[in-house]
């Protein structure tokens, strides 16, 4: 039976040290700008814990709802607002963005100095995405020696593979194809399609790090099948749980780490 890595307890110690830093603030609270389009309930709910984790670490949160059907120019008129805002210290666009749009250039308007998630191509050394932070807080919570060990990536966004490969790549894993699954040591799942990790694509012994996350009615799933991977395994971050938790953290980390540099201006 796998171990769980246990991702709201890595959360709540790094949700300690963001709320004794805005208690220790003389003046002001950092401000998160999230906006979001259209009405996914994946999306939606990611926002509303965000919104409430906010509150809880004294960060406050502004939401920017707009309509599914809103055009390319009136979301990059809001982007640009919240640009120019000396109020908002950081910017979240919620992915995915409805088809229509083109992810890159939407992320690419946000003032890399503003930008949360880490996805700008120009954003600060400082901050370090949300999801890649996770995986490193992963990796440092099993203690591996990395030399030699090897990893597979499956998802579904460019930017992602781009961003957690070379996290791997600097922890000294080698990466493989997906189709040489079996050989890994370690997996990271982004696909937000349920039950898609079974064991006969697995290594025996394996870590699953499961970034995967679909609503389906109450529940929410990650992209393991875990009836099939429970014997097989080594350590998984469940869903919900595990990745979601420290994504959020880290988020707010981000923030406060642009607060102090503004502030400190």
């Amino acid at each position: 039976m796998y171990k769980i890595i246990d991702g709201k307890e890595i959360a709540e110690k790094i949700k300690d040290e963001i709320v004794q830093e805005i208690t220790a603030l003389k003046s002001g609270r950092p401000n998160l700008a999230i906006i979001l389009v259209g009405n996914r309930p994946d999306s939606r709910l990611y926002v509303s814990l965000k919104e409430k984790e906010g509150f809880k670490v004294g960060v406050d949160t502004h939401l920017y709802e707009l309509d599914e059907d809103v055009t390319e120019v009136e979301l990059l008129s809001v982007i640009n607002f919240l640009n120019n805002d000396n109020l908002i210290d950081g910017i979240l666009v919620q992915l995915p963005l409805p088809s229509q749009f083109n992810t890159d250039k939407i992320i690419k308007a946000i003032d890399p100095k503003k930008d949360v998630d880490g996805f700008h191509p120009q954003h600060p050394q400082y901050i370090l995405s949300p999801v890649l932070a996770s995986v490193q807080a992963c990796i440092n919570y099993l203690s591996w020696d990395n030399k030699h060990k090897k990893a597979a990536i499956f998802y579904n966004s460019e930017i992602f593979e781009t961003g957690v490969k070379d996290i791997l790549m600097k922890n000294g894993f080698e990466i493989l194809k997906n189709s040489e699954s079996q050989q890994a040591d370690l997996i990271v799942s982004a696909l937000g399609k349920p039950g898609t990790i079974t064991k006969e694509i697995l290594k025996e012994e394996v870590v699953i790090i499961d970034i995967g996350i679909t609503k389906d009615g109450k529940k929410v799933k990650g992209d393991v099948d875990l009836d099939s991977v429970k014997e097989w395994a080594s350590y998984l971050t469940p869903v919900p749980g595990g990745i979601g938790p420290m994504t959020i953290a880290f988020l707010f980390k981000n923030v406060l780490e642009i607060y102090k540099r503004r502030a400190n201006k």
